[in-house]
C-alpha cells in the first residue's frame, strides 16, 4: 500500500485514486510505482469480480504532470539513471493501458503532462467544463516522450504536431474535439452522476463480453488490421458458444434481464 495511491472496490468496480492533493496529484517515484502494482493487481481479478475502473485525482486537479521536487532531483541524474526513471513510467502507462476492463477517467481542474498519459490510456474520459488540457513539457525544455506512444494513436499525428511542440494550454472542448477525451459535464456532481451512469451500463453488459470488447478495439493497433480482421469471426463464435453468450441470447428472446445484472 502507498500513501500515493488510494484503492476502494465496490462490487464489481474499483476506483483508483491519486492521493496527493496537496502537489496537484502530481507524479514522483511513489506514485508511479503505485499506479503501475494496482493495476497489475486488478488485472488478475476474473470477470465477474472486476468490470470497470474509475481512476480520479482527490482535491481540485486530477493530475498536473510531474512533481517539482523529483524534477529537481532529476537534475543531477545521468543519462542512464534518467533513462530507468522513463521507463519505470512508461511500464505504469502500460500496465493501465492493458488493464482488460475499461478504465474510467474523472477528470476535473487540470490534466497536464502526465496527466494528459493518463487521458490517453483511459477508455472513457470525461471531464468537467472547466478543466484545462495541455502537453507542458515543452515548456520545461523537455519532451512528452513516454507518453507520446499513447497519446499519438488515440489524437492522431496532426492533433500531437500542433500540441506536443508549443506546450500551449487548452480547454475542454479542444480536448473533445481532438478525441483525448469523450464527454464534457457542467461540474463535479455531474461528473460524478455521468460516470455512475456509466458504470451502470457496465452492470448490464456480460463480464467477459466486456473484456472481449476492449480487446477487439485495441486489436488492429497491437495485431496489425489483417491479423485483427482475420481473427474477428473466431472472436464471435467463441463467445456466442459461452455460457454468458448462450445466457444473454436466452434472456434477449425470453424478454427478461441475463442473470450478470441481478
Amino acid at each position: 500500500m502507498s500513501a500515493a495511491l488510494r484503492t476502494e472496490h465496490d462490487g464489481p468496480f474499483a476506483r483508483i485514486t491519486l492521493a496527493r492533493p496537496d502537489v496537484r496529484n502530481a507524479f514522483n517515484a511513489e506514485l508511479i510505482r503505485a499506479l503501475r502494482n494496482a493495476f497489475t493487481t486488478l488485472a488478475a481479478e476474473p470477470p465477474n469480480a472486476l468490470r470497470g475502473v474509475v481512476l480520479a485525482g482527490d482535491g481540485p486537479t486530477f493530475s498536473a504532470g510531474a512533481d517539482v521536487a523529483w524534477m529537481q532531483a532529476a537534475i543531477g541524474l545521468s543519462v542512464e539513471e534518467n533513462e530507468r526513471d522513463a521507463t519505470e513510467m512508461q511500464a505504469m502507462f502500460e500496465a493501465i493501458e492493458a488493464c482488460p476492463v475499461p478504465v474510467v477517467a474523472r477528470v476535473q481542474g487540470a490534466a497536464l503532462g502526465g496527466g494528459m498519459g493518463l487521458c490517453a490510456v483511459a477508455d472513457v474520459v470525461i471531464a468537467t467544463v472547466d478543466a484545462t488540457f495541455g502537453f507542458t513539457e515543452t515548456k520545461l525544455g523537455i519532451v512528452p516522450a513516454v507518453i507520446s506512444t499513447f497519446v499519438v494513436p488515440k489524437i492522431g499525428e496532426s492533433h500531437a504536431r500542433a500540441l506536443f511542440a508549443t506546450g500551449q494550454r487548452f480547454d475542454a472542448e479542444r480536448a473533445r474535439r481532438i478525441g483525448l477525451i469523450h464527454e464534457i459535464v457542467e461540474d463535479e456532481a455531474a461528473l460524478n452522476d455521468r460516470i455512475a451512469g456509466i458504470l451502470d451500463e457496465l452492470r448490464s453488459a456480460g463480464p467477459t463480453a466486456i473484456r472481449g470488447a476492449k480487446a477487439l478495439a485495441r486489436a488492429p493497433r497491437l495485431l496489425g488490421a489483417e491479423e485483427a480482421h482475420r481473427r474477428t469471426p473466431s472472436a464471435i463464435a467463441r463467445q456466442r458458444t459461452t455460457e454468458e453468450g448462450q445466457e444473454g441470447l436466452r434472456a434477449f428472446v425470453e424478454k427478461r434481464s441475463p442473470d450478470w445484472r441481478a
